[in-house]
């Protein structure tokens, strides 16, 4: 009995270290803004956009695995693969537009564990934010590249509070099969096309967000510097092999981990407020808050615990994607293994949005607005840097013999045509009326 469990944790203690970039990338995508977006689906549309989650699930997993082979093979991180495709003022565009929408993101999530500390212990949420702020910018500034990874892993764990509010209600998994994979049978009463349609781009935007591809794209060339033996042996075919397919792994695991757990809030809110009549939620908080007289203060603790959890994995991923990008952008030093007087251009970036965005969460400003705008500016450049991110893919002079499949440019185009529909679809929904 003892072997079996050896043998078990032992495989437990392998995954685990084949894990990282993906994983973390996958947990940081269910971020408190996206916990907004997904509780407002269930509240709102019940199971009806459950489908939307199986459909992007491929298509993640499709583009993050890109994103992390330009890395591996490259060694370089996407805004430097970026600025050797595209003219250098199309470059600081994109660049500059994902820090912005970046920032923002960071508002909308520091200002939410603000909230969802002051629901479970009462106080002020202005102390909290500042609290939250203060704690990501010492943690990526002092810790190195190994403790932070260490850290993020664990954080990952936050987001099994979901599967344990799921496992806290009575689920109708039949209705939930029919009324998500037949949604067409099922719009809930009184919802328009346009308000529908709207929310299949908000999925779509909160699912295949740009600052994923540069953080899992940086998080490789972090790994490999880590082995300086990993460029000499790169050429070998059987090494890159296995490195290849660990990518592959991790990135799928990540994903499908981070598409599950969306699934989770979905179901959770769909059960816990549409099927007692509340449909209007706009904030994570306030979908913890619902939860309190219809589930149980069990089930809108463990809520709220999760968007603490999923927020402190969340920042550090958006703050250093944005530094990431500039700095590959700039040619500076960049990366979380490097020191602070090593790589000043790279941490400045990481305060900056940190602070910024902590100081915008401390003022008066509507979230779902900010979230929406946050939104735009990444359907704006989600696809020209997808376009780009496929060139480089089959690029020969970059990428060597290490060009994608015929399979992954498959999904890789799909992916991108998908969240072209979806920008065209985000314009229409926003400006175009009603």
């Amino acid at each position: 009995m003892n072997g079996k469990f050896n043998n078990v944790n032992d495989q437990i203690n392998v995954l685990a270290r084949r894990l990282g970039p993906g994983l973390i990338t996958g947990a940081a995508d269910d971020d408190p803004s996206g916990i907004a977006t997904y509780s407002q689906i269930g509240s709102q549309f019940r199971f009806g956009l459950v489908w939307t989650l199986l459909l992007t699930t491929p298509l993640m997993i499709g583009i993050q695995m890109l994103s992390a082979r330009i890395g591996w093979v490259t060694g370089e991180g996407l805004g430097a693969n970026i600025a050797k495709m595209c003219p250098r003022w199309l470059t600081f565009l994109l660049v500059s537009l994902l820090v912005v929408a970046n920032t923002i993101n960071i508002a909308a999530d520091i200002g939410a564990m603000g909230e969802g500390v002051r629901l479970l212990a009462g106080g002020h949420q202005a102390l909290y934010v500042v609290g939250f702020g203060v704690l990501s910018i010492v943690c990526q500034v002092t810790f190195s590249y190994e403790r932070t990874v260490r850290v993020l892993k664990w954080l990952t764990l936050g987001l099994f509070a979901y599967v344990a509010v799921i496992l806290s209600v009575s689920v109708p998994w039949r209705q939930v099969a029919l009324e998500g994979l037949t949604p067409w049978r099922f719009i809930p009463p009184g919802t328009s096309m346009n308000d529908y349609a709207a929310m299949v781009v908000a999925v779509l935007g909160t699912t295949i967000s740009p600052y994923l591809f540069f953080w899992q794209a940086s998080q490789e060339v972090e790994d490999n510097a880590r082995r300086p033996e990993a460029a000499k042996l790169r050429d070998n075919l059987e090494y890159a092999a296995e490195h290849l397919s660990r990518i592959k792994q991790d990135t799928s695991f990540g994903m499908i981990f981070s598409n599950v757990i969306a699934l989770c809030i979905v179901i959770a809110t769909a059960v816990t407020l549409n099927m007692h009549g509340v449909t209007n939620i706009q904030t994570s908080s306030q979908a913890a808050e619902a939860l309190r007289p219809v589930a149980g203060e069990f089930a809108f603790a463990i809520f709220a615990l999760g968007i603490i959890g999923t927020g402190l994995l969340a920042v550090p991923v958006l703050a250093g994607s944005a530094a990431y990008a500039v700095s590959e952008a700039f040619g500076w030093k960049a990366g979380l293994s490097r020191g602070f007087h090593e790589a000043r251009g790279f941490y400045v970036i990481i305060i900056a949005a940190t602070v910024i965005g902590t100081l915008m969460s401390t003022v008066e400003v509507d979230p779902i607005k900010a979230l929406v705008w946050s939104a735009i500016v990444n359907g704006v450049i989600s696809v020209p840097i997808m376009v780009v991110m496929m060139w480089i893919g089959q690029s020969k002079r970059l990428m060597g013999i290490f060009t994608i499949s015929p399979r992954h440019r498959f999904f890789g185009w799909a992916a991108t045509a998908v969240m072209g529909v979806a920008v065209a679809g985000l314009f229409i929904t926003s400006f175009g009326g009603s």
